[in-house]
Parts: C-alpha cells; structure tokens; sequence
C-alpha cells in the first residue's frame, strides 16, 4: 500500500523517504506524526491509503 499526498508525492514503505531520514521498510504508521511531503510541505493527515 502507498500514501499519497494531495500534491502527488508517494510514500511507499519498501522505498521509504531515505532523503528525510525514513529508512526503506518503514510501515507509514512508524513515520513521525511531524512528517511533512518533501514536496509541498503538507502534513502527514493530508496523505491518503492507495
């Protein structure tokens, strides 16, 4: 499953964020609740489940 955010951006725990510091295979609910997309800056409660 990925998390996408309204801008577009993709989170997939296999890949992770690695360039933010979320290691590859980490479950989108072991992200920080701070987490911002990298792209647009908007919180982690605007992605959506695809």
């Amino acid at each position: 499953m990925k998390y996408v955010c309204v801008c577009g951006f993709e989170y997939d725990p296999a890949v992770g964020d690695p360039d933010n510091g979320i290691a590859p295979g980490t479950a989108w609910e072991d992200v920080p609740e701070d987490f911002a997309c990298p792209i647009c800056g908007m919180s982690k409660d605007s992605f959506t489940e695809e």
